[in-house]
């Protein structure tokens, strides 16, 4: 057992076992339980974190994500084996593959009665492309997008874009999702203010409290495809009347809200309270996701000091993926070293460049490099996510290691949603800016460079950080044309070594997090992303 894991196993069992705060967590949840839905089959969850932000569009964050995939649909879905099936419209492609036409079923209604037509979809995937990594690659090479009936959507390129549906259907780091043409209309630089969807669940607005509740209500207009659910794709199936989703910021007092019956689910565990439910009889906990997380940290590239490749390049050398997995997670069953920035066990999987990350760090060389940057002791700006499990302790680790290799560094605690919002602001660090910030990532989201949103080097329409760098978009394009497999892999080999070069961002390598229901929550499908379409409450 590592010092980090004994450390951090400590922490828990002073911050968890307070049964004072315990009991009073208990009672405040009781009312947002079953006490005025006795009436109703409600399935109860703790999340990963509070919900805050709700344009999935706006944000990558996972929990407006998974709150996206409770209200809206897509045109394409993606199955377990990362194919492209139709959802809300099935396609055609012509010949030349230039031109693909999608057809919307029958049935589509969003959920203020009105229906779902092609112009809803073509503002919904105008606003997309113009922020999401991949969106924006098709729309370099897109002649017309257009509604050319209330049903069909016809989408013309000027050149073959070859992972077009794998784009159109992936299943994360910004989905296409579809909403109707007046709030699609928002800005993509801007929040929606309406959140009306034509997916299986209603978001109740009235009982929303930011940050501590979510409830969601089946849909009772809502027509799953007649198929059976496989990842995002097949019926969406729901079989509960109401979706609740509690915040509990003491995973202890979760896991004992879990055992004493009081919550039907947790997103995550800490792996070091696994012990507690895994002897408990009416609880199961299992991996839901079979990939695991890559877990990294990001710089902002616009300002001092990060805005200098060399000071970029010391602190990848200060930081050692060993010292933040084994504080983060504790048992090394459920953690991995991984420098590649394409994720561990992917088809595209390399770690060149990723040396000291996966041997420790090299604080000497960080110092020597900051000395050889000529960096004059400006503060770095690190946000520290305080109330999500699987990410208050890189920051820790960080600063410790940044502060060793000779980095200033000025740690801002603040809830993760704040986090969300704060590093969507491009002002200096010292004007409510940021530095430094780490998140993770589940393996589909980044496992090619078309889909890995880190990799997207456009400047201002880059993901946060903005990264401008012609190279890495050039790389990027030879991707997509490459002529075979082979060739595409060869590629993503120079981009990955360039991208920890340029210290595009820092892979701090591979983890899991379990989840836990009572076995009476049943059906729930294993996928990387959490749906409550298909599960039932025996």
């Amino acid at each position: 057992m590592t010092e980090h894991y004994k450390a951090r196993t400590g922490r828990m069992v002073r911050r968890g076992g307070v049964a004072a705060a315990a009991l009073m967590a208990m009672t405040m949840l009781t009312p947002a339980t079953s006490v005025a839905q006795d009436d109703q089959e409600t399935i109860t969850g703790v999340m990963h974190s509070g919900l805050r932000v709700l344009d999935p569009i706006i944000t990558t964050a996972h929990i407006t994500r998974n709150h996206g995939y409770m209200i809206y649909d897509v045109l394409l879905a993606q199955d377990e084996d990362f194919q492209p099936h139709p959802q809300m419209a099935d396609w055609e492609v012509s010949d030349d593959n230039l031109v693909y036409t999608f057809t919307l079923r029958d049935d589509l209604v969003f959920h203020d009665g009105e229906p779902v037509t092609s112009e809803d979809v073509v503002a919904s995937l105008e606003r997309w492309g113009k922020i999401d990594s991949g969106g924006q690659q098709i729309f370099d090479v897109t002649e017309s997008l257009e509604a050319t009936d209330e049903k069909t959507v016809t989408w013309t390129l000027s050149e073959p874009f070859p992972p077009m549906l794998q784009v159109l259907s992936k299943q994360s780091a910004r989905p296409a999702f579809i909403m109707p043409k007046r709030v699609a209309e928002t800005p993509a630089d801007s929040n929606i203010e309406e959140y009306v969807g034509s997916g299986p669940f209603v978001f109740n607005e009235e009982e929303f409290d930011p940050g501590q509740k979510v409830v969601y209500d089946k849909f009772e207009d809502y027509v799953p495809r007649d198929e059976d659910p496989n990842w995002m794709a097949g019926g969406k199936d729901v079989k509960v009347d109401r979706v609740e989703w509690v915040t509990m910021s003491d995973m202890q007092t979760a896991v004992n809200a879990l055992a004493e019956g009081e919550i039907d689910y947790i997103e995550q565990v800490e792996v070091d309270l696994l012990p507690i439910l895994e002897a408990n009889p009416d609880v199961t906990v299992e991996r839901r996701d079979p990939l695991g997380y890559q877990t990294i940290g990001r710089m902002n590239f616009k300002h001092p000091p990060f805005d200098n490749e060399k000071i970029r390049q010391a602190a990848l050398l200060a930081l050692s993926q060993e010292d933040v997995l084994a504080t983060m997670i504790g048992n090394p069953e459920y953690y991995e070293l991984c420098g590649s920035v394409f994720g561990c066990g992917t088809p595209l999987e390399d770690e060149s460049g990723a040396e000291s990350l996966l041997s420790g760090g090299d604080p000497e060389a960080a110092q020597a490099l900051l000395e050889e940057a000529g960096y004059d002791g400006t503060p770095i700006v690190l946000m520290q996510p305080t109330d999500v499990a699987s990410l208050d302790d890189q920051p820790v680790v960080a600063a410790q290691a940044f502060r060793e290799a000779g980095f200033e560094v000025d740690m801002q605690p603040m809830d993760w949603q704040s986090v969300v919002s704060r590093r969507a602001s491009m002002d200096p660090p010292d004007e409510g800016g940021w530095n430094i910030f780490f998140t993770n990532w589940q393996l589909p989201e980044v496992a090619d460079p078309l889909i890995n949103p880190m990799l997207n080097s456009r400047g201002d329409s880059a993901w946060f950080g903005w990264p401008e760098d012609e190279h890495m978009e050039d790389l990027r394009s030879q991707y997509i044309d490459a002529a075979s497999e082979e060739e595409r892999k060869e590629i993503a080999s120079e981009i990955q070594a360039y991208a920890l070069e340029t210290v595009n961002y820092i892979p701090l390598g591979q983890y899991f997090m379990p989840q836990a229901r009572q076995n009476n929550v049943v059906d729930m499908i294993q996928s990387p992303v959490p749906v409550f379409w298909n599960i039932d409450k025996e």
